[in-house]
């Protein structure tokens, strides 16, 4: 039997690139026979938000978030990373088979000190908590976007390592897992690099009104008129367009574009019609995300129901490490 495991950051409100490249993914996973444990990775979020009250309200929208969406708390294994201690437990066990070369290589160290990000020991660390995630509830399918599949990888390499040092096949290797879609692997910025909520170039999928439109409006354009042909895959807002429309109607709006002149579309109408696309598909799960937040106790209650299904799952995973080490 298969079992899935995902998580994601509560580092800030939800973008467009959590909900297209992890989100929706990890909703319609649920159909899918086999077990399905998704957490919200609050220790991670440790590494760039350090104000309590934020962190547990970033929890919280991201729970709502997930269950506007359609994720069933019945269906899959909903739950908060740090209420299953045991991940911290097993981070330590991986630290001592991982070597320093490893982690050195990561793309997202290195990415996140590049744009200026202080450079602490639990960023550096980051993949053997990510590792210790992915392996405590024997994993074997990770849904990823493309920027994540190194650690997958990296999670692999320590499981082996483990494995190895102490003679025992202890840790499942895990094997990661793409989205369907080309244009749902990489979500585009405001600025058209890569979206994050590190970079401030996110969009919070429940944005409505005048700040959806004062969002989308800072979508970067250039001065050039409607008339003027245009390369379409210059022009960021038909990227954003792609996540919404179908085909048929993209490759319209394409052509137009590519083709200019009397009647061409400008960056107006394509902005018009990104936000018609965002409300068509946003609208009826902000209005659950409301209803779910304006009750916490029962989020939390969802929470802590799911940790107690995931703990059952890591403290055995946790425990028969201890015995291959020799600390049981």
């Amino acid at each position: 039997m298969q079992t899935f495991l995902s998580g994601i950051q509560p580092s800030g409100r939800p973008h467009l690139g959590n909900y297209f490249g992890a989100i929706r993914q990890h909703v319609a996973s649920q159909e899918e026979a086999g077990e399905h444990f998704f957490f919200i990775a609050d220790y991670h979020a440790l590494t760039t938000v350090q104000d309590a009250e934020r962190l547990r309200a970033n929890v919280r929208e991201m729970a709502a978030t997930y269950f506007a969406l359609g994720l069933d708390p019945e269906r899959a294994v909903f739950f908060r990373q740090s209420d299953v201690p045991e991940v911290t437990e097993l981070t330590w066990l991986l630290s001592c088979v991982t070597g320093m070369g490893l982690l050195e290589r990561a793309h997202s160290y290195k990415d996140k000190t590049a744009k200026g990000l202080r450079p602490s020991v639990g960023l550096f660390t980051y993949p053997i908590l990510m590792a210790a995630d992915i392996l405590a509830y024997d994993s074997t399918i990770v849904p990823v976007g493309k920027d994540q599949v190194q650690h997958v990888e990296m999670a692999q390499d320590m499981a082996g390592h483990f494995n190895a040092a102490f003679g025992q096949e202890v840790f499942v290797r895990p094997e990661s897992r793409l989205p369907n879609s080309a244009a749902q692997a990489k979500v585009p910025g405001l600025d058209g690099e890569k979206m994050s909520k590190s970079y401030g170039n996110d969009l919070w999928i429940f944005e409505s009104g005048k700040s959806l439109k004062k969002a989308v409006n800072r979508v970067l354009t250039d001065s050039r008129p409607p008339e003027e042909p245009k390369d379409p895959d210059g022009v960021l807002l038909l990227d954003f367009l792609a996540l919404f429309l179908e085909d048929a109607e993209l490759q319209d709006w394409r052509e137009r574009v590519r083709a200019g002149g009397e009647g061409a579309p400008g960056y107006g109408h394509l902005k018009v019609r990104l936000i018609e696309a965002w409300e068509e598909t946003f609208a009826p799960a902000r209005a659950r995300f409301e209803e779910f937040l304006a009750d916490p106790a029962s989020l939390d209650a969802h929470l802590a129901r799911g940790a107690e299904r995931a703990r059952e799952r890591a403290c055995q995973v946790r425990d028969r490490a201890y015995r291959a080490c020799g600390l049981r």
